[in-house]
């Protein structure tokens, strides 16, 4: 009796440790993949929206250093998407910096002008040169009917699982989206560990500077930064399809000098609806 009961001792210790090692394993992409779908809605409601217009108030405020004009202001956010095509409009009424407009018509890109002297703000200017952000569909999450993970197959890019990171206090699994084009821009999802909702998406680039005034300035000089972060919080549930009622998101840039700016956009939704009949100028790039 004591020979059997060492013995189912041991397989007890063996199955915990198994168990324990198993649970802290990270699981394989298409596991994520497959359970952040089922986080949106079934495959039936799913394919069953072919378009979405999002509508909101829009804030806009530089929380470090100068830039798009300063101070905060209170303005208006649409964001209308249909298969891959794309518009995202805010809007800020009496300053310098009007706000964004970024349109994809499934081919071309346009970023328009974003201050009263005709100049691209630094986030549309990364936007414009990083340009798998909108032509991927990962502008705006789930909230677009072209993200990526709704068909990663056609998008022939790959989830790269790196495993575990807290965002706002909760854990979320860390996952690299890899396009099928190279790129540079490094490109990261977070999905709750829970939910499997997607709560953030992060975009950096690093690029080396060492042209300088002279030799001495030029090993002085750091590498330019940018960084684009992208979340989503307060989902609610509508016509079988779950999506995020609040998005923000903050770029930074990092200059070779060491200066810094930062600046936010914070989004809340008053509207959002589904199979509209949408007029084509919408996607109009000009």
């Amino acid at each position: 009796m004591r020979v059997v009961r060492a013995s189912c001792i041991t397989v007890l210790a063996l199955l915990c440790i198994r168990q324990s090692g198993f649970a802290g394993e990270s699981p394989k992409p298409e596991e994520i993949l497959s359970r952040h779908l089922d986080s949106i809605g079934t495959a039936a409601a799913r394919s069953a929206v072919k378009n979405r217009v999002v509508q909101g108030t829009a804030t806009y405020k530089v929380v470090l250093g100068s830039s798009g004009g300063g101070g905060q202001s209170e303005g208006k956010a649409g964001f209308v998407t249909e298969g891959h095509k794309m518009r995202f409009l805010v809007r800020f009424p009496q300053t310098d910096y009007r706000g964004e407009n970024f349109v994809y018509d499934g081919n071309a890109i346009g970023i328009a002008f974003a201050t009263s002297s005709k100049s691209r703000s630094p986030f549309g200017g990364f936007v414009s040169a990083q340009d798998v952000i909108v032509r991927d569909g990962l502008l705006g999450g789930v909230l677009s009917t072209s993200w990526p993970l709704l068909n990663l197959g056609e998008r022939d890019a790959k989830l790269i699982v790196d495993g575990v990171k807290k965002i706002d206090g909760r854990p979320a699994y860390q996952v690299r989206y890899v396009p099928h084009k190279h790129t540079e821009v490094q490109i990261v999802l977070y999905f709750d560990q829970e939910t499997f909702r997607h709560v953030k998406t992060e975009y950096s680039t690093s690029v080396a500077n060492n042209v300088g005034a002279d030799v001495t300035l030029s090993s002085k000089l750091l590498p330019e930064r940018s960084t684009l972060e992208e979340t989503f919080s307060d989902f609610q549930t509508a016509d079988g399809i779950t999506l995020p009622q609040h998005w923000t998101l903050h770029f930074t840039k990092e200059l070779p000098d060491g200066t810094t700016t930062i600046s936010a956009w914070d989004l809340k939704t008053n509207e959002i609806m589904s199979n509209q009949g949408l007029d084509p100028r919408n996607f109009e790039v000009k």
